[in-house]
This record gives structure tokens, C-alpha cells and sequence, in this order.
């Protein structure tokens, strides 16, 4: 299919780069994964537990392959469109027709908004959700209709089938859930694409799926796909990978669905350092794996931590956890600030509940005593 420059920007999706992490130096380039960081707070003098990044980084086999692809950087990586999205077909053993990575996977959204939402059209989702592709399909006309979770922070999807008629362009389901950290079963989600109209795309969010411990409740929908045309699937380097600030994400789906997408992409804005860096993520098995075991055994002493102090998490499927503090959370947000901890964001209709990114042992710590140094803190361990 390689052919020429131009045949490349109408076809394989992109990625831009916001560069190698800040604190590195081209140089020298840490061996993430194998250590801790040697310091806790970012270049801005905060640590930071508000945007679910992986606080380790690459694997030290990705993190060598960043630095060998810094001599590159002065080339148009654009020879490299089919290879990327070869690989990517390849490690989910799909065909390169069903692929279309981008620049990260909010630019999925974006194009998956254009596509299938817009003016005349509504897009269904959760709330509180993932926001992106609410933004988008609104900037493209579409009426976003917005459905409560339900009390186990599920997606309410019985409800919104019942919002979901041919006007229905596009439903969103970010699962596992951000902000809730929380899962959706298979099961259900199933039932739901089955009962949509012909004419709604449904697009599966699986940005966290790497940390969810596989249960008969959880399954992917690109490694057990569901055999619909109207399912995308999108998943990022952004998590597991360490990759946040190298921008790539990509979906499987049917040839349509991509060909449709493809419309919409940013032209020519594949970086060069994650062109080169793609294949090596992909095959390290070992890399992930102990990203994924750091991650549970983080996410396990937060909730033992948690569980000293009286908190009661939403229960966590992701790097990320949910918990409701009883108390208006600027407040709390406020209070980590002038800590320098930077915690999530207020999400709407949950104005109680803190979302907090699970970051390095000493980064956790530091968390932990700006937590007891909260005014009500004590109080609550004396509930039990």
C-alpha cells in the first residue's frame, strides 16, 4: 500500500508528539520500571496524582528505544504509517483494515464524533465519564444526551437503551470507567450493542484495560470481539506503556467504520520517536506485565490505607480510584493543593468523591500525611 506522501496523509492515522518526558535529558534517559523515581514532584514542584499517568514511565526496553530513535527526529516519519499500524494489526491479530491509530486516543474520539455524531444526530453517554468526546460532538452539533451511572457506578445501560433511538449516532462507554475506576460487565454491554438500532455506532473505551484482573465479568472487546460492525474499539500508549506524552492511541473496528474515521484525521503528525518505538512496546511482555503488578500492588495498599482512615473507595479497576470523602471535594482538592499534591478534578453529580491517580510508594506517602493533616480526618477513623 506505500505509494507516495500524499496516499500516506489521506491513509494510516497519526500521532504528535509532545516530547520525551520533561525531566530527561537527551542524553540520558532512565531506566523507568526497573527503579522508583529518584524524586517525587514534577519540574513544577507538585506531585502529581490528577491525570491516571503512568508515574514510572516506559519500560527500560522502551525507554532504550526512545533514545535510539532521538537521531531520527529531524525526519518526517510518514515512511512509517503502514509499519505502525502493521504491528498494531498484527499484536491483536486483526488485518491493517481495521486499524487506525492517532494522535493519542482523544483524537479517536474526535474523529469518531465527526463521523457518526453531529448536527441532527445525538451522542449517548454516561456521566460522570471520560469528557473529550462530549466536547467534540458538541463542537460538531450533536445533541450529547447524558445518563447517570447506576449505584454500583456501572454505566445505566438499560436506561440508555431507552434514550438510544435511530437519531443515535454514536454511545460512549469508557470501561473501565474514568473517573470511577469501575467496570461494566461484558454481559451487559453485549446485550446492549445487540439491542441498538442499526444506524449507532458504539464506541468501547478500554484506555485502562491492561489493569483490570480478568474475571468472567470483564472481557475486551478486541480480544473477544463481539463480530459487529457497529463496535470501534480504542485503546492508548498512554497507560500501561508509560507513553502519555509521546501521543498514540488507535482503534479496531470494521473497514467502514475506519474508513469513515480516517476523514477526519489530523494529516502528516505521526512522531517520529513513537514510529520507532511502537514495536518494541507491543512486545514487551514482561515490561507491561510488571507495570500491571506494580500498579495492583499500589492499588491494594490504597485501599488497605484507606480502609485504616474509614474511606470507602469505589471498588478499583484501573490506576486510578474513586473515593467518597464526605465532604465538598475543592475543599479537599484545595487542601492537597497548598500540600503541593495535585489530586482530580471535581467530576459532576459526584461533588463528595476525590478521583486520585496512584503514584510511586514515597509519592503515596506524601499523599497519605496531607490526607491526615485534613482538619476532619481523625473524626472519620474514630467512625469505625
Amino acid at each position: 500500500m506505500t505509494s507516495s506522501r500524499r496516499s500516506f496523509l489521506r491513509s494510516l492515522g497519526v500521532g504528535t508528539a509532545a516530547g520525551v518526558a520533561a525531566h530527561w535529558s537527551l542524553g540520558e534517559v532512565p531506566a523507568a520500571n526497573a527503579a522508583e523515581p529518584a524524586t517525587a514532584k514534577g519540574s513544577d514542584g507538585f506531585i502529581h496524582l490528577d491525570s491516571n499517568e503512568n508515574a514510572y514511565g516506559p519500560s527500560a526496553r522502551v525507554a532504550q528505544a526512545i533514545r535510539s530513535a532521538l537521531g531520527k527526529v529531524n525526519r518526517y516519519p510518514f515512511r512509517k504509517y503502514d509499519e505502525v499500524t502493521a504491528q498494531i494489526a498484527r499484536f491483536h491479530r486483526v488485518k491493517p483494515e481495521n486499524v487506525l491509530f492517532a494522535c493519542g486516543s482523544t483524537e479517536i474520539l474526535r474523529v469518531a464524533a465527526c463521523a457518526f455524531a453531529g448536527s441532527g444526530r445525538q451522542l449517548i453517554q454516561a456521566v460522570p465519564t471520560y469528557e473529550a468526546i462530549a466536547g467534540y460532538a458538541k463542537a460538531v452539533g450533536s445533541e450529547v444526551v447524558s445518563v447517570p451511572l447506576n449505584r454500583s457506578f456501572a454505566h445505566d445501560l438499560e436506561d440508555m437503551r431507552a434514550r438510544t433511538n435511530a437519531s443515535a449516532g454514536l454511545v460512549y462507554i469508557c470501561n473501565p470507567n474514568n473517573p470511577t475506576s469501575s467496570l461494566t460487565p461484558r454481559e451487559e454491554i453485549e446485550d446492549f450493542v445487540k439491542r441498538s438500532p442499526a444506524t449507532t455506532r458504539v464506541l468501547i473505551d478500554e484506555a485502562y484495560h491492561q489493569y483490570v484482573v480478568r474475571t468472567g465479568t470483564y472481557a475486551s472487546f478486541i480480544d473477544k470481539p463481539l463480530n459487529d460492525d457497529r463496535v470501534i474499539v480504542t485503546r492508548t500508549f498512554s497507560k500501561v506503556y508509560g507513553l502519555a506524552g509521546l501521543r498514540l492511541g488507535y482503534a479496531v473496528a470494521a473497514p467502514t467504520a475506519i474508513e469513515e474515521m480516517r476523514k477526519f484525521l489530523t494529516a502528516d503528525s505521526l512522531n517520529a520517536i513513537i514510529a520507532e518505538v511502537v514495536g518494541v512496546a507491543l512486545d514487551d511482555v514482561a515490561g507491561v506485565a510488571e507495570s500491571v503488578k506494580r500498579n495492583s500492588d499500589q492499588r491494594q495498599e490504597f485501599l488497605n490505607s484507606s480502609n485504616i482512615r474509614s474511606l470507602k473507595p469505589i471498588d478499583p479497576h484501573a490506576n486510578f480510584v474513586m473515593v467518597d470523602v464526605q465532604h465538598p471535594v475543592e475543599q479537599v482538592i484545595e487542601h492537597f493543593r497548598q500540600h503541593n499534591i495535585l489530586i482530580g478534578r471535581r467530576f459532576p453529580i459526584l461533588d463528595t468523591y476525590m478521583r486520585v491517580s496512584l503514584g510511586t510508594p514515597a509519592e503515596m506517602v506524601a499523599f497519605w500525611k496531607a490526607w491526615d493533616l485534613l482538619p476532619w480526618s481523625h473524626k472519620m477513623i474514630h467512625r469505625m
